[in-house]
């Protein structure tokens, strides 16, 4: 269906942001792109819309790295193809199967420019996407910075704009969700929306990042395999170190969201984002990796490897802990900082278990045999007498019940429980 899409998408920035005039002395890029049995028009649109909306003087070069394409027309045809183009292209094989975050490393390590930017194969960059990020880096030099990411439909290509109202958070499994910005970042903008977002964590396949910080800050885990956990772990390595994490919303690069990965993952994808997920708990997370361990309880029998030199640069930047970025980066974070008890709320009569079920906001929270599997039978008592499960708290709207899950608002009244240690009982306060 790119094929059929010849034309590029307008600029979908905020009006104000097509006004900005930014300087002459930007510093210049490599747009490093990652592929692998990659559609033929939808690589070479991402390589042209890259071209056609980027200032010359700032694009220094587009480097390929082809992680081991089986697809004929991804060999000579594609190095024939690129030797014409007006920007130096440099195509990167890998000698075998080597996943995302090893290839962009290859990539990263063979760039020259003083940013690197990482793209995905299948984007396709606005007018006006690329200057806003240099301008940030040249503003910060450790200022680690992403687009909005717009949705082009993978069935018809249709474009759609992203929102400058959400920035990306995770849950207690360790999953990267967007939510809503937040009011106290809101007010940090002063109603500027072209001011950038302070996100907690980035989604990782689209950001610009000066080169020596990235090699000064850790580049990526090499102990990760293919990908996935790989953007929480430099997310949080980049808070925690000092450095920032920005939305620029004055750049948008649409992204096609596919329905399937072409990664294939050696032992199941499972395993692969378990270890991941591990490594980056073990080394970033101190105590509240016990959040994601009790949640996923499979996840502590799987090798995770040596970890150690991750510590180590841990130790040497002087990182601030996970309790500091919880507090000071994402105080709304699905994590309390202060609780009392985490794990499953059993009644020993009947050894049933409260259950989530899976449910979403205002739904009635489950019962269901207790099972010691974690999950949907996780739940934290916090030290706001909460109990919470995710992002939402149990709450009592109405004498009797029914006991439904809402948003935690903090208030305490309909979401405030007491528990007598004495008859291990929890009690609702406005029961």
């Amino acid at each position: 269906m790119s094929g059929e899409t010849g034309k590029f998408r307008n600029n979908f920035s905020i009006y104000r942001c097509k006004t900005k005039v930014y300087q002459d002395d930007l510093p210049d890029t490599s747009v490093v792109i990652v592929f692998h049995n990659e559609a033929w028009s939808t690589l070479l649109r991402t390589i042209h819309s890259v071209l056609i909306r980027s200032p010359k003087k700032v694009l220094r070069e587009i480097i390929l790295v082809d992680d081991d394409s089986e697809r004929d027309f991804l060999k000579k045809p594609l190095e024939n193809y690129v030797k014409n183009l007006q920007v130096p292209v440099k195509i990167i094989r890998m000698e075998q199967r080597s996943g995302l975050i090893r290839a962009r490393l290859r990539g990263a390590a063979a760039s020259k420019a003083q940013v690197i930017t990482f793209l995905d194969a299948h984007c396709e960059c606005t007018v006006g996407w690329l200057e806003p990020l240099l301008a940030r880096i040249k503003e910060n030099r450790t200022a680690v910075v992403c687009p909005i990411i717009d949705v082009i439909s993978d069935d018809t290509f249709e474009y759609m704009a992203g929102s400058d109202m959400t920035y990306g958070g995770f849950n207690w499994k360790l999953n990267f969700r967007w939510y809503p910005v937040p009011q106290r970042e809101m007010d940090r903008r002063k109603g500027d929306r072209t001011i950038s977002v302070r996100t907690p964590t980035m989604a990782g396949g689209l950001f610009s990042i000066d080169k020596d910080y990235f090699e000064e800050i850790g580049t990526y885990d090499a102990g990760m395999d293919i990908w996935g956990g790989e953007n929480l772990e430099m997310s949080f390595r980049i808070w925690q170190c000092g450095g920032s994490l920005e939305i620029i919303t004055c750049s948008h690069v649409g992204h096609v969201f596919r329905k399937a990965t072409p990664y294939t993952f050696p032992g199941g994808t499972g395993h692969i984002i378990n270890k991941n997920n591990r490594r980056l708990a073990e080394v970033w997370m101190d105590d509240f990796k016990d959040f994601f361990y009790i949640i996923s309880p499979g996840v502590v029998k799987v090798d995770y490897g040596d970890v150690s030199a991750r510590r180590g640069l841990r130790e040497r930047l002087k990182c601030n802990s996970f309790s500091w970025y919880l507090e000071n980066i994402y105080p709304d974070s699905q994590i309390p900082r202060r609780y009392y008890l985490l794990g499953e709320i059993r009644n020993v009569a009947t050894n049933q278990c409260l259950d989530n079920m899976g449910r979403k906001e205002n739904e009635k929270v489950g019962i269901f045999n207790c099972h010691g599997m974690g999950g949907n039978q996780v739940f934290s008592y916090t030290a706001d007498k909460e109990i919470r499960t995710d992002d939402l708290c149990l709450d009592v709207s109405r004498l009797n019940g029914p006991v439904v899950m809402l948003k935690c608002h903090h208030m305490r009244g309909n979401q405030l429980w007491e528990y007598d240690v004495q008859v291990r009982l929890l009690l609702s306060h406005d029961l």
